[in-house]
């Protein structure tokens, strides 16, 4: 039996070659694909910053869960898939207390990974929200 889902894009080039949707609703569960520090245009913002890329993709973050009609208060869990472990414990906590409103309420993993997509990136962010 097929189970219904709603599906969202934010009209990235990538997303139709690699063939995905940023994030998938089914029932009251919003899954994220991960989310990286692009603008609206798809260009890589805050190369060489940690801080400036964690800051986009919960932008990114952000606009994805806007579309399902949530904000950051409905995320319940988060993994974020770094290449330098160091620079994302420096960033991450005054970012993650400015994104969720003081402390956060989401369960986080923090993953060193050797790379991501592009050779910029240094996170990707991908969550799980609750409507």
């Amino acid at each position: 039996m097929a189970i219904e889902k709603e599906t969202t894009s934010l009209g990235m080039p990538w997303e139709e070659g690699f063939g995905y949707a940023q994030a998938v609703r089914v029932g009251d569960t919003i899954y994220l694909a991960g989310q990286v520090s692009h603008d609206a245009e798809g260009n890589i913002v805050g190369a060489g910053d940690m801080a400036a890329q964690m800051r986009q993709a919960y932008a990114n973050v952000a606009e994805v869960l806007e579309r399902f009609g949530a904000t950051m208060d409905n995320v319940v869990d988060e993994t974020m898939f770094v290449t330098d472990v160091g620079a994302a414990m420096e960033a991450a906590g005054a970012i993650r207390r400015e994104v969720f409103g003081g402390r956060p309420a989401a369960a986080n993993t923090l993953i060193q990974i050797s790379g991501l997509a592009f050779p910029e990136l240094m996170i990707e962010i991908k969550c799980i929200a609750k409507l």
